[in-house]
């Protein structure tokens, strides 16, 4: 690139967003389920309607935290497009199809049940393979065989979430790791190369990497654009244009004058919830976010202000200024606890991409969201608000103690109330 990428105070994963997959909230069944005894035989009778059986296929890129240290967010979201076509063209190749939005560095496939197993591992291996030949990002991809609830666009319950944690946490680059229902679907005698993960140990089940096997035999898939893109068409395009002239003078700079805009970040997650079976987990946890986002929007402000999500515990809000989003973030975790659910919050401030999806929705990338992220998610205690170094100016911060922590081997500081 010819342009510098812009000061960066920090980069803790930027583009590194846990449970960026799931659809947003299925709000008629909340509904009917509100108006049940909400019972264990209520939810199997109203989830059964929404089951499917099949292979989840679930991906999540390696190394985004030192490259993000030395690249610009369009500059890295650029990278990481090229593997999310890869793998859809050979998801699609295998019979499969995409799930949810593919935001920030996440990509989901489904492969209905009477896929072969050995055909999904040869597609993947093959992408692999291209990936590794022509992206600067690789991905590792994760594969369960299991029975999920699609709902709003995305896949719930406890196989669902336990695909995804294995290849959040738990993955290289380059790397497949299968479960057992999909090693016992392999014919006697396969050619494919596996090896137990012995160092992992997951309520799934055994874990097994594939190290080798047979390739697709037919012609490699043409790659299109027409994965569940979080962006607008425009953007896109522009993105695609980064990554096929990234040589062009002042590319990097005009794109990122033209899409980035200062603005504050609020990030919620709501607290788990007890249940006897996976079916009452799943719609106390879709009840519980369906408060969550009711309780936000009674408490955001008219203008200045607009939710960009809530999906699965998550909900993202982002507004003009920051002194009105802390105040926003400590209503809310009054608001919550009224209502019995205890959240945590992270807020940060600073450049950040946004704008409607071509599905309608809206989504959001740069480093405020996923620092916010790191702070609430992954450092923070339940009940507790978080505060960003960056806030420092723009907010009284007496009330926040300030704590030091070590995150994807960046040491942060930043400010608990």
């Amino acid at each position: 690139m010819t342009a510098e990428p812009p000061a960066r105070r920090h980069a803790p994963g930027d583009y590194d967003l846990t449970r960026d997959i799931v659809g947003g909230l299925p709000n008629a069944l909340v509904e009917r389920w509100r108006h049940t005894g909400r019972t264990a035989e209520d939810a199997r009778r109203l989830l059964s309607g929404y089951a499917i059986e099949g292979y989840s296929v679930v991906s999540d890129s390696a190394g985004l935290t030192r490259l993000s240290e030395r690249s610009a967010l369009l500059e890295v979201l650029a990278l990481i497009d090229r593997p999310k076509r890869i793998l859809h063209a050979y998801g699609r190749a295998a019979g499969g199809r995409a799930i949810g939005v593919w935001a920030a560095d996440n990509a989901q496939m489904f492969h209905p049940a009477d896929t072969r197993a050995a055909t999904l591992l040869s597609a993947l291996l093959s992408a692999q393979d291209e990936i590794e030949r022509d992206c600067r990002v690789r991905i590792g991809i994760g594969v369960h065989r299991g029975t999920f609830s699609e709902l709003a666009g995305g896949l719930y319950g406890d196989e669902a979430d336990g695909i995804e944690e294995i290849a959040e946490n738990h993955l290289e680059g380059g790397e497949i790791a299968v479960t057992a229902p999909v090693v016992e679907l392999l014919p006697p005698g396969h050619p494919f190369v596996l090896r137990h993960r012995d160092d992992l140990r997951h309520p799934l089940g055994p874990v097994h990497r594939v190290l080798d096997g047979p390739r697709l035999e037919d012609a490699r898939p043409v790659e299109d654009e027409r994965y569940p893109i979080p962006y607008s068409p425009e953007l896109h395009a522009d993105l695609l244009r980064l990554e096929r002239s990234p040589g062009e003078a002042g590319l990097l700079a005009r794109l990122t004058a033209r899409h980035l805009r200062e603005r504050t970040v609020v990030l919620v997650e709501r607290g788990a919830t007890s249940a006897g079976t996976p079916d009452l987990a799943v719609l106390r946890g879709l009840a519980l976010s369906a408060t969550m986002r009711e309780t936000a929007l009674r408490l955001l402000p008219p203008a200045g202000a607009v939710e960009i999500k809530v999906a699965g515990p998550l909900g993202i809000y982002l507004f003009d200024e920051p002194g009105p989003a802390v105040e926003f973030a400590l209503r809310l975790r009054s608001g919550l606890a009224e209502r019995e659910i205890v959240c945590r919050v992270g807020v940060d401030t600073g450049p950040v991409l946004t704008g409607e999806t071509p599905g309608g929705g809206r989504d959001i990338a740069g480093a405020p969201v996923n620092v916010a992220s790191k702070m609430a998610q992954d450092l923070g205690r339940p009940g507790r608000v978080y505060l960003s170094e960056a806030l420092r100016a723009h907010t009284h911060l007496a009330r926040f103690v300030p704590v030091e922590r070590l995150v994807s081997g960046v040491r942060i500081t930043f400010f608990e109330g």
